[in-house]
């Protein structure tokens, strides 16, 4: 074998040991943004001819299998081809730095920078060892003491009115002020035919809310842990009738009992979701509730932490 064909074999070896370094799964803060973002960004395979990912962004916010993945000579790139605004091709591009990635975003005349950390491990388990704390009453009935909205500057399209608190379409995402870790969390709404809400958990994984009486479940249905797990039934009630939830959340792994019946049980959370708006899941994070989709009516939400 000539020396310059073994040179280069030698140069692709090595180039691909430090683009293995791109593997695993990424939290990622997307800089300068009223809305503060938070993306998530998942690569295998990197250091070899084929790497491929996931990743869950702007704009739609589904966990989407990247179609064009390039990880060379410590570089990541990747595009889409859907709408962003005005253009119609969104490009990704990252680098490692001291551990991090550092990327921007390219769509059009729009551009973000962003970056990102690799997501923790959370050893917390629902095995049945946590007990219940002094329950908080996330809603007082009278008013939105105790909520923030979650993007600046944007009219908040949240009332109060005979004990429900409810929104307009295309309404300012709400968050609480406090914050929290494992924790059971009772919700009790309401929704029109064809609404659409969600409630965040952490600020980082959303239950789906939707009108979908029966419809077969998926990934986006009510009930759901949004683009990542379908309940196991539909157990919708008409739109127009009264509906709850009974959210567990331990760790990484989450159980939704909607109307009584149970359509996740300790599902395991790989990672964020289109909700996000912080990516630091090893920290406490607030409850949110989706807004900027179609109204919804709350009369009760009571969070009980789980402690031990």
């Amino acid at each position: 074998m000539r020396i310059g064909v073994v040179m280069g074999l030698l140069a692709a070896s090595l180039s691909w040991a430090a683009d293995d370094q791109f593997n695993g799964r990424w939290n990622i803060q997307v800089r300068d943004e009223a809305r503060s973002r938070a993306w998530w960004l998942e690569v295998n395979g990197a250091g070899t001819p084929a790497p491929s990912g996931k990743f869950v962004g702007a704009p739609g916010g589904d966990m989407d299998n990247i179609p064009n993945l390039v990880i060379k000579n410590g570089r990541l790139s990747f595009s889409f081809d859907r709408k962003y605004g005005d253009a119609t091709r969104g490009v990704y591009r990252a680098r490692l730095a001291g551990g991090r990635l550092q990327g921007t975003f390219e769509a059009g005349a729009q551009k973000l920078q962003w970056a990102g950390t690799r997501a923790p491990a959370i050893p917390d388990r629902d095995d049945g060892s946590w007990r219940e704390g002094a329950p908080v009453r996330l809603f007082n009935g009278k008013d939105l003491s105790g909520w923030k909205p979650v993007v600046a500057g944007k009219e908040l399209g949240w009332t109060v009115r005979d004990g429900l608190m409810t929104n307009v379409a295309g309404a300012n995402n709400l968050q609480t002020v406090d914050r929290f870790w494992n924790f059971k969390l009772h919700v009790e709404y309401r929704l029109g035919e064809r609404s659409n809400s969600g409630i965040g958990l952490r600020g980082r994984y959303e239950v789906q809310i939707l009108d979908d009486y029966g419809r077969a479940p998926n990934t986006h249905t009510n009930g759901a842990l949004y683009s990542r797990i379908a309940p196991r039934v539909n157990a919708s009630r008409k739109p127009g009738e009264w509906q709850t939830f009974e959210i567990r959340l331990v760790g990484r792994q989450v159980t939704v009992v909607l109307n009584g019946t149970t359509v996740i049980d300790k599902g395991e959370v790989e990672g964020l979701t289109a909700v996000a708006t912080d990516p630091n899941e090893a920290e406490p994070g607030p409850i949110t509730i989706q807004g900027d989709h179609g109204p919804v009516e709350i009369r009760s939400l009571v969070l009980t932490p789980l402690i031990r």
